[in-house]
């Protein structure tokens, strides 16, 4: 996209010559060849996909045209490239042979319009909610069709018309007399696949076009008499061709529909393949099917084939170098110089080749690696059921059992949600995991009808969504069990869903939870004096916290723990105060092993000459001179007490503490520099978190005068960094260096 900047006062036309010394280099250096190579690409797959549906052979070129000009200048997607598809090969070829050609072309524009009518209601990426299973299931139906019919062409015959039809009759064709289109078709497949594995400069000639054109040249020299390509003396007039059916409207309707989605479902998919080459940028879905379907009623309205984004020719485009929209409108018009003035050469073709061609890309549609991965994921009963339905019926019938099926499996999943039952002793504990619904309800009243009576008894949610009907069977439990002598103590992971519905607040609206600090992140105590106050009395905040972490945290980091008992090597020093509000692991993402952490009275580091305190010393040089910690952090935060207390508002009778606090005393020398440090360039307005970065600095400079620090910095085995923890915004700050300034780390939090 240009764009040009015109002067404030300017009212005339916008120059252009700028615009063109910008859009030329890029045209002449990336688009043009581009479009060379796209080109090449696409003769022969149009050719050839025309003649797999029995269409007339140059209405491959003529969609290959009309959707490479059209679908590329109106698309969303700059890099695709339109053309006839084999995709659609299994609906046209049964059109084409029930209602007739110009009928199939109304077919065409009727899906065009829908295509239209699809991005216009913006719903492009609801397509994109499909299984990946469907999908890859669909397109190795497809290809599993498009390989039984073909077949047949190239083995000298024809196609039986359906793929239950020609797999039947493939035995008898593969034991009968073969002729000379064998020859070509196993030739032009061979060239196929030894054609990537020549030397570099001969793999810039497109696959399917030297495979195509060898077939050719030794079919002509040898002088071979098969079938060929037959295309009429001129070219037709572009004319209208569509014609409306007549009588009954059903079948037609039902193949625009099937060819609207099946095209629409593979330009979407292409263009989301071309934008993760392109780095994440993302595409106009919406506009990209509104210019799908433009190339559609062009294409039908001019006696084309239905065409899509096609992802081999798109790929194609993006290795070749393509830059912008240009180099697929550009190789639409090398097609149609080629239909001009080369015509000729195409009834040199052998039928066989072109079979084989498509036998190929058919081959290819079967994914064995998206098979695999689609496997990895337990959906290879989805895979299959949408393939034997595409294969067996029809396309649509393929893609609906596969849907069925996806939707049977999930409901299967949400009834069979993780609810089972740990006794020990004379306790009980119940574990209820995922997504508990009125789905659910009766195996849930299956598994805790298994609970003793008068048992005393844990119940433990850890679900993503509670409806009513759940809620309800759990409920009206609980106070059975109890009623009956038992106890049941609901215990809550996550969302409170429960405790909610026990409120009398609703249980399916998560905004209202939302709000809700997890379990998982907020303090123990804090979750525990919020969502379950009557289990505070008895024993200690400490002893249930260390029994919650041998439940939950103990069994997730005994392989980590596992690793480090026989020795450590943490990777920071983190020096910081004694503060509680400060958890260093959790405001640098990190674990256990990773920081030797020195805890104090406003995070002070006694100078190196210092006698008074001999444990951070100590601690220091252990770190560096034996642990070789490549980093020391020292962190200051705000609304600290030992702050307060240096500025005069120190408790009395705390001797000790204020014997400690004298180690402060540069840090309040500190505070006649001309230009003190800053927060992201403002001073903090109270006075306390002023001395607060004065200190983090004065503390790295006492760390410099350490000898075993001094002695790693010299070396470049240590770095310094200096650290602040705004603790009412939940902020990081680092010290720059080079300012002096304290600066944000990473994104503010919300």
């Amino acid at each position: 996209m240009i764009e040009i900047v015109r002067g404030e006062h300017d009212t005339g036309p916008p120059p252009r010559r700028p615009g063109l010394r910008r859009v030329l280099p890029v045209l002449v250096r990336h688009d043009l060849p581009a479009s060379v190579v796209v080109f090449l690409v696409a003769i022969p797959l149009s050719l050839g996909i025309a003649l797999a549906v029995g269409a007339p052979l140059l209405a491959g070129l003529i969609s290959a045209v009309a959707g490479g000009v059209v679908a590329s200048l109106l698309g969303g997607s700059p890099l695709q490239v339109s053309g006839p598809s084999a995709a659609l090969t299994v609906v046209l070829a049964d059109t084409i042979s029930t209602y007739g050609w110009p009928v199939t072309c109304a077919v065409t524009v009727g899906a065009g319009l829908l295509q239209i009518l699809f991005g216009l209601s913006r719903i492009a990426r609801g397509a994109l909610a499909i299984s990946p299973a469907i999908v890859h299931g669909l397109l190795a139906g497809i290809g599993v069709t498009i390989v039984l019919g073909q077949l047949h062409v190239v083995l000298g015959g024809r196609a039986q018309g359906s793929a239950l039809a020609d797999l039947a009759e493939l035995p008898g064709r593969l034991v009968a007399h073969h002729d000379k289109a064998v020859l070509i078709g196993v030739l032009t497949i061979a060239v196929l696949l030894i054609w990537p594995r020549l030397p570099g400069p001969v793999r810039k000639i497109p696959a399917p076009l030297a495979a195509v054109t060898i077939a050719t040249v030794v079919a002509t020299a040898t002088g071979m008499t098969l079938p060929r390509i037959e295309l009429p003396e001129a070219l037709p007039s572009l004319g209208l061709v569509p014609r409306l059916p007549g009588g009954d409207w059903s079948g037609p309707v039902l193949a625009a529909v099937s060819v609207a989605l099946i095209a629409s479902l593979e330009s979407l998919l292409s263009a989301v393949s071309v934008d993760k080459r392109r780095g994440g940028k993302r595409s106009d879905l919406d506009r990209e099917l509104i210019g799908q379907g433009a190339g559609n009623v062009v294409s039908g309205a001019l006696g084309g084939l239905p065409v899509t984004g096609v992802i081999v020719r798109s790929m194609a485009n993006f290795e070749a170098g393509a830059r912008t929209r240009a180099a697929a409108a550009l190789h639409s018009c090398w097609i149609l110089l080629f239909c001009l003035l080369l015509t000729g050469i195409l009834r040199y073709i052998p039928l066989a080749a072109l079979a084989a061609l498509l036998v190929f890309v058919g081959a290819k549609l079967v994914n064995l690696p998206a098979l695999k991965e689609v496997r990895r994921h337990g959906d290879l009963a989805v895979y299959a059921v949408t393939l034997l339905g595409a294969v067996a019926v029809n396309l649509l019938t393929g893609v609906a059992l596969g849907v069925l099926l996806a939707l049977g499996m999930l409901v299967r999943r949400m009834v069979h949600s993780g609810v089972h039952v740990e006794s020990d002793g004379a306790r009980v504990r119940v574990v209820i995991e995922g997504a508990l619904t009125f789905l659910s309800v009766p195996r849930l009243t299956k598994v805790l009808t298994q609970v003793p009576e008068r048992a005393e008894v844990t119940l433990e949610l850890i679900v993503d969504y509670l409806d009513h009907a759940a809620f309800d069977c759990l409920r009206g439990w609980q106070e059975a069990h109890v009623r009956a002598g038992g106890e049941v103590r609901v215990d809550e992971i996550g969302h409170p869903w429960y405790q909610r519905g026990s409120d009398g607040e609703p249980t399916v609206r998560r905004g209202l939870a939302s709000r809700v600090v997890p379990r998982w992140l907020a303090p123990w105590s804090q979750w525990q004096a919020e969502h379950m106050p009557e289990q505070r009395s008895g024993s200690s905040l400490l002893g249930r916290g260390t029994s919650e972490f041998q439940r939950r945290g103990a069994p997730l980091l005994r392989e980590t723990l596992s690793g480090l008992a026989n020795g450590q090597d943490p990777h920071t020093l983190f020096i910081t105060c004694g503060d509680s509000r400060i958890v260093p692991n959790l405001i640098t993402t990190s674990g256990p092993g990773d920081l030797f952490t020195i805890r104090n009275i406003g995070n002070l580091v006694p100078p190196g000459t210092a006698e008074s305190d001999a444990s951070v010393g100590a601690a220091i040089e252990y770190a560096v001179g034996v642990l070789e910690v490549p980093e020391i952090v020292v962190c200051g935060h705000s609304s600290c007490g030992a702050m307060k207390a240096l500025l005069g508002t120190a408790p009395d009778g705390l001797a000790r503490l204020g014997s400690w606090l004298e180690h402060g005393a540069p840090t309040l020398r500190r505070r006649a520099l001309d230009h003190p440090p800053t927060l992201d360039g403002h001073r903090p307005p109270a006075e306390a978190d002023q001395l607060a970065l004065h200190n983090v600095v004065q503390q790295l400079e006492h760390l410099r005068e350490h000898p075993v620090v001094a002695d790693a910095l010299a070396r470049g085995t240590l770095t310094l960094t200096g650290m602040y923890f705004d603790v009412g915004a939940a902020q990081v700050f680092l010290l720059d260096a080079e300012t002096a300034d304290f600066v944000p780390a990473g994104v503010p939090a919300s």
